[in-house]
């Protein structure tokens, strides 16, 4: 009777293990798949996507209703701009990577040219920053682009002075000019969301081309102070950090926003009011279909809607690093890591101030929040992520071996080419180490009784022999 007591718990455990591994399997075995990470991240791209503009239509019904007269005037504009973001989709997904190295310093020196134009008359103000272009009606932000352009190109910078990365002078210099020079540029729009997502863009390609510790210790010192000055020097700025330290210091005014987000997380619960039932959007929250679609998620579909969201950004985190690490590519691992920290870092910053754990910057959620430059920009990278975990090595192979496959048939996709390492340059001839005065070496005493030799033979065998040779090469 010992026996069998002892024995029954361990029975369970084993059955309990196999019914893990039953449940896991699966999983796993499709992971190891060679092209897994091209289809997960075409499936999280694909859902991020519709489920971002059914929470579009749901946020902006009535804010388009009271403007416009139509209950589809904000979705209709998202919609437009999501088929324009497939455009650039597909052609990030198709376009080899090493035009991408060779023209991102002109990608990036055309954006620069684009926010120093956005600050003239050319450029439009909206919501108090004059960072827009508004053209035939479209208004876009050069900004967005610029933070892609200026990946692209500090990946290249890093990855060629991969070898000198160890002398401060190579690791910051031109990267971190470059940066210093676009957030100016930024702030003086002024833009304090997207210079920090650009510090984003800048500590992630610094981070992953292997910086020590003591610079980002310096660095994030850097940023603080910067904060605080830029805090101190706008009222507007400070307000918001006021409000945020102290929530219920101005709640009709400051912290009003943050107010009503909170309350609209906490009339959903656990499965919210239901699709399109919420009350937020009743003029209760401004830009509720914008910065703070999130509250609206949370309030219409509850604490499982939001689970969801966080969901997917967790997965994109988790396929954006896979593709960088499973490529032997170094400008395609550093460009991967550092494109998917910028996503997920402005996701969790989104999520952090509607929840109240971060102070309001005006960041849109990427793929769920309306609007044109941010969506376009997110379904670009996107494409670039694709495009990357097609070079993977497994699947490069398997690409070449078994061919396109349903996708790559359905897209027209060019098959990709496999990593070649630059070849070393050979020094032109051996060089001997100088030898101290006085002190003869093997190689140098060899030489010598050889030249003598050769000047012997020469001398012994007079003129007519060397013209007899010089008749004989004839």
């Amino acid at each position: 009777m010992p026996t069998a007591t002892k024995t029954a718990p361990r029975q369970a455990r084993g059955v309990d293990r196999r019914g893990a591994g039953a449940l896991f399997s699966p999983l796993t075995a499709w992971l190891t798949r060679p092209l897994a990470s091209f289809h997960l991240l075409l499936a999280v791209f694909g859902l991020l996507t519709v489920f971002g503009l059914v929470m579009v239509l749901s946020a902006s019904s009535v804010d388009s209703f009271s403007k416009a007269g139509s209950t589809y005037n904000v979705f209709g504009r998202q919609v437009l701009y999501c088929l324009a973001g497939l455009v650039l989709f597909y052609i990030a997904l198709r376009v080899p990577v090493r035009l991408m190295r060779r023209f991102s310093l002109i990608l990036l020196t055309s954006c620069l040219g684009l926010l120093v134009l956005v600050l003239t008359p050319l450029g439009a103000t909206v919501n108090g920053a004059q960072s827009w272009f508004i053209i035939a009606g479209v208004s876009f932000q050069p900004v967005e682009f610029a933070k892609v352009a200026f990946a692209l190109w500090g990946a290249h910078v890093l990855v060629t002075k991969r070898g000198l990365l160890g002398q401060y002078r190579h690791l910051l210099v031109p990267v971190v000019p470059g940066a210093l020079l676009m957030f100016a540029l930024v702030m003086l729009q002024p833009d304090l969301g997207s210079t920090i997502t650009l510090f984003i863009v800048l500590a992630a390609l610094m981070w992953f081309a292997g910086a020590p510790l003591r610079l980002f210790g310096v660095v994030l010192l850097a940023a603080v102070t910067a904060g605080v000055v830029l805090t101190m020097v706008a009222d507007y700025r400070m307000a918001r950090l006021t409000t945020f330290l102290d929530p219920g210091s101005d709640p009709s005014g400051r912290g009003y926003h943050a107010q009503q987000s909170l309350y609209a997380l906490a009339d959903g619960g656990l499965f919210g009011r239901g699709l399109g039932q919420g009350w937020s959007k009743w003029q209760y929250l401004p830009n509720v279909h914008n910065d703070f679609i999130f509250a609206v998620i949370g309030e219409e579909l509850g604490f499982v809607g939001c689970s969801l969201v966080l969901v997917l950004f967790g997965t994109t985190a988790y396929v954006g690093m896979r593709i960088a690490s499973r490529n032997t590519d170094p400008w395609i691992r550093l460009i991967a890591a550092t494109l998917t920290t910028w996503l997920v870092g402005q996701a969790a910053i989104n999520v952090g101030y509607v929840v109240g754990l971060l102070p309001i910057t005006g960041l849109p959620l990427p793929l769920i929040s309306s609007g044109g430059s941010s969506v376009v920009t997110t379904m670009l990278v996107f494409g670039l992520l694709a495009n990357f975990a097609r070079h993977e090595p497994e699947a490069i192979a398997a690409l070449r071996s078994l061919g396109p496959g349903r996708v790559g048939r359905l897209l027209r996709l060019p098959t990709p080419e496999p990593y070649r390492p630059p070849v070393k340059r050979r020094p032109a001839r051996a060089t001997t180490p100088p030898s101290r005065p006085g002190v003869k070496t093997p190689g140098a005493q060899a030489t010598r009784r050889g030249s003598g030799e050769a000047r012997a033979r020469g001398a012994r065998s007079g003129p007519g022999s060397r013209a007899q040779t010089r008749g004989g090469h004839r």
